[in-house]
């Protein structure tokens, strides 16, 4: 599992354990990682008994149950329940995932459950998101283009769209690039597996007039060239894209305009 970023001058402790239901013959074990900033105490790791006989397959499903009927006080983010919105991303079992289509029968023993890593935690498991998506907005997601607008649509190719294939279905859930060493590292600096996947969406966009742009903008010893092709971006992606990959092709389109 990776390194969780505590919060200053904390260290994790042993948090409650809630009483198993009654009469349940099908139980689960949940420890799910606790901070509130505002009650100034350590972050803790509460322990959850889950009736599996009244609960849906999926994490997600346990985690609705235990704030529903459990412990109204547990924080965490989702919405579609589809693996669309990439809202309930977290650490399940040690592995970077999205609790709405991660089914309780892939993981062996205790389920434990902890928010996203090396990143700030706003509360439970809610990771703080505002430099990820500040990274994202910096390569300009959007297609930019000079010529005037045609009057009904930008069109393209059956060839050309199929270019973006493996890359626009990334929901930017950040499960990639909070695993990866060269982003705990140095996230300051480097845009991560998630931004640099989308910059490479619109690099190949047939129809975007500003690569040149884009790729002076990258062309950067740490906004790029700090990825050094470990693969967990591609290991851990809910949605089975390989962002390596497309960071590798915006590496080498460098090498051919240079050449």
């Amino acid at each position: 599992m990776a390194e969780f970023r505590l919060p200053k001058n904390s260290r994790m402790v042993t948090g409650k354990t809630w009483p198993k239901p009654e009469g349940a013959t099908n139980v689960r074990k949940f420890q799910i990682y606790r901070w509130n900033e505002e009650d100034g105490k350590n972050p803790q790791v509460d322990t959850y008994f889950v009736d599996l006989d009244t609960c849906g397959p999926m994490v997600l499903d346990a985690l609705i149950k235990i704030k529903t009927d459990i412990d109204p006080t547990l924080a965490f983010r989702r919405s579609c329940r589809e693996g669309i919105c990439g809202s309930c991303a977290m650490n399940i079992d040690g592995i970077n995932t999205l609790a709405c289509i991660y089914g309780m029968d892939e993981i062996k023993g205790d389920v434990k459950i902890y928010p996203l890593p090396h990143m700030p935690v706003v509360r439970d498991l809610i990771p703080d998101l505002t430099h990820f998506y500040a990274q994202h907005a910096s390569i300009m997601p959007w297609l930019e283009t000079k010529t005037n607008r045609p009057a009904k649509e930008w069109k393209q190719s059956i060839a050309d769209r199929k270019k973006l294939d493996g890359l626009y279905e990334c929901v930017m859930c950040a499960s990639c690039s909070t695993s990866c060493p060269s982003y705990w590292w140095n996230g300051d600096k480097y845009l991560g597996p998630a931004a640099l996947l989308h910059a490479y969406r619109w690099i190949i966009d047939s129809r975007d007039e500003a690569t040149g742009e884009r790729l002076d903008e990258l062309d950067d010893p740490f906004k790029l060239y700090r990825c050094h092709t470990i693969m967990n971006c591609a290991k851990t992606c809910p949605k089975g894209l390989n962002p390596a990959k497309a960071i590798a092709e915006i590496k080498q389109l460098l090498v051919e305009r240079a050449a």
